[in-house]
């Protein structure tokens, strides 16, 4: 390569997400920028979905299915076929309502004879109206109207993805694409023997986008940014096409899936994709490189670095020890390249918190890199991601919250923190508030004493209107066993003190805890209900526990009383990793009542009734007193 900057192209690869770019190519690109690179970005999975959910992406989608017998048909390719010049019609209309460009529509669309209506519509029975009229009416309330359109047209959109992957690619998903191949995937086989066969209509189109973006760029060097395995299979599509097109140009493959599931990769022949996969934050590495690639310096001085040895065909790693960029000196994210009026604003769940996830176009920023707790024993915290902290001044925050603002004309903003640190948010409220800003914001923080009513007001004047945070399991042994720092009734008081300042709360809720008995779940969802009760949150979701091998509990099991099960042997993915929990306790079917009951406290219902009425099976009765939290908030 030439001694100039190369022209570096950021791409954000199937599928993360239809509301709003993955921030980290806007991340990559604002400072490659201030570091004086030519740098560019693409979003590839917009652009992917956009031309599948045309007129023209409908007419290749029907090709595919007409061409299997119609015994072997599923009901919803039938559907699709017997009312394809209905969806032909509708579909660049709905897609023009999600983006915001034709909000008329919601009146057809609620009118319900506009839209075909597939299995997806069925959904709608699950909710259950309390007097008996309109569920849609009780679940988004009278003037919902444009609300109820967005829910529609998303259940419309889901009919068509279910097409998609019965007719053409039984792995499409809009987040969790091809998932499978790649998730904690010790071998490289399965994604290989993908990436070996023919090209579907989803692979085409990728390639085809991927090509044109190339010819529109002309870019020497290609960064894929993979936070997610749902977004492996179609970054590797990406590369290969590329390097059939022209393998000068080199390809990089970094992000969050790259952090956690590929620190001990010593698989060849990922490299007959990428040249080059990073660890870590971008920024250093990608200087290095950059440095590298303009004669500036040899291989083996490069920075969290992976290739593949000329001579030898192995794996190399290597990593000079230079120091990171410091958080403050990174840059302002840049959204210049990416369409921002065509992104897509579902209404998938009516989860409120979710919502926040799928609506509107947020624009994404950092308070403080890493986690300033970092002792969770579930969480990755032996991970540069969690475990370097490091921050930035709250007037350099807004400074970089007014460019953002004059770029984008829109005031929302993401905080993606693992945990916003208390002082830093006081300060930037503060900031936000002699300034005189006007934005909207949300986060993560966690529920700890230092939100006081009067720091939850504070954050509520400044523009604050949700936040979210890990109670997990409701039970102050398991809290300490997992090294949380905090206590269900100090929870209480916290959550309490965010609702009355008018900001939502969401918790996340674990269960399935090393050591956590059907005595602690059954509690724990006492303390639940009671939390929704007392309208201390109005949101939460239950996950199951997964034990990572970058975690406390996947580094000293015999801490936590659990064996861990050995991981297959193999080159690729290495993170999920099983246990044995001498307690024995069935989470599947526990999982099941924890979440059905929680899904009927959202809306209000069942928080009179004994917790063990969820539960399928005889569970004991709960130990929690039943004014716990009344009394915790005194």
């Amino acid at each position: 390569m030439s001694q100039s900057s190369p022209r570096v192209l950021s791409v954000i690869p199937p599928m993360t997400q239809l509301n709003t770019p993955y921030p980290s190519t806007a991340y990559l690109t604002g400072f490659l920028r201030s570091r004086g690179s030519d740098a560019v970005q693409e979003d590839l999975a917009l652009a992917l979905v956009l031309q599948l959910f045309s007129r023209a992406g409908l007419d290749a989608i029907r090709v595919r299915a007409e061409a299997s017998p119609e015994r072997k048909r599923s009901a919803c390719v039938g559907a699709f076929l017997a009312h394809f010049d209905r969806y032909r019609a509708t579909v660049e209309p709905v897609v023009a309502f999600l983006q915001g460009r034709d909000s008329t529509l919601a009146h057809r669309i609620c009118g319900r004879n506009f839209l075909p209506e597939g299995s997806r519509f069925e959904s709608l029975d699950v909710y259950i109206d309390p007097e008996g009229g309109d569920p849609l009416a009780w679940a988004f309330g009278m003037l919902g109207l444009e609300d109820r359109a967005r829910h529609l047209a998303t259940l419309y959109l889901n009919d068509l993805s279910d097409v998609v992957r019965e007719a053409v690619d039984p792995r499409f998903e809009f987040v969790r694409y091809a998932e499978s191949l790649a998730q904690s995937q010790a071998s490289f086989e399965p994604l290989a023997t993908a990436l070996a066969e023919p090209l579907n209509l989803i692979d085409e189109t990728l390639r085809d986008l991927t090509l044109q973006a190339i010819v529109r760029h002309a870019p020497q060097l290609v960064l894929l940014s993979v936070p997610f395995p749902g977004a492996v299979y179609a970054a590797f599509r990406i590369a290969q096409a590329i390097k059939a097109h022209d393998p000068s140009i080199v390809t990089v493959l970094g992000g969050g899936f790259v952090n956690t599931e590929l620190r001990e990769l010593a698989e060849p022949r990922v490299f007959d994709h990428f040249d080059y996969v990073t660890l870590d934050d971008g920024e250093r590495p990608l200087l290095a490189l950059l440095d590298h690639l303009r004669g500036g310096r040899s291989r083996s001085r490069l920075v969290r670095t992976f290739f593949r040895d000329e001579q030898s065909g192995a794996v190399r790693y290597v990593n000079i020890g230079e120091a990171d960029v410091a958080f403050a000196e990174v840059g302002i994210p840049t959204w210049d390249g990416l369409p921002l009026d065509r992104y897509l604003s579902v209404l998938d769940m009516l989860n409120p918190m979710h919502r926040l996830w799928s609506d509107g176009r947020w624009n994404k920023l950092t308070v403080a890199h890493g986690c300033y707790w970092k002792k969770c024993s579930f969480c990755d915290v032996s991970l540069d991601y969690i475990s370097r902290y490091d921050g930035a001044s709250a007037p350099t925050l807004v400074d970089r919250i007014d460019a953002i603002i004059e770029e984008t004309g829109q005031t929302g903003f993401h905080f993606v923190d693992e945990a916003a640190p208390p002082k830093a948010l006081k300060a930037l409220a503060q900031e936000l508030l002699s300034r005189n800003r006007a934005i909207s914001w949300w986060g993560n923080i966690r529920f700890e004493k230092s939100f006081t009513p009067e720091l939850c007001e504070l954050l509520a004047e400044s523009g604050c209107i949700a936040v979210s945070g890990g109670l997990e399991v409701a039970s102050d042994r398991l809290l300490k066993l997992m090294k949380k720092g905090v206590s269900v009734d100090q929870v209480a008081r916290v959550t309490s003190a965010f609702t009355n300042a008018g900001i939502l709360v969401h918790a996340y809720l674990m269960y399935g805890f090393p050591t956590q008995t059907v005595q602690d779940t059954v509690d724990a969802l006492e303390y639940v209900r009671q939390l929704f009760e007392a309208d201390c949150i109005q949101s939460g979701f239950f996950h199951r526990f997964a034990c990572t091998v970058h975690s406390p509990v996947g580094m000293n099991p015999e801490e936590y009383g659990v064996t861990l099960v050995p991981l297959p042997s193999g080159k690729f993915a290495r993170n999920d990793v099983k246990f044995i929990d001498p307690t024995g306790t069935d989470h599947d079917t526990l999982g099941i009542a924890l979440n059905k009951a929680l899904y009927n406290y959202m809306h209000g219902i069942g928080l009179e009734e004994d917790v063990r009425s969820w539960f399928a099976g005889r569970v004991p009765r709960t130990r929690v007193p039943r004014h716990f939290v009344a009394r915790a908030l005194g």
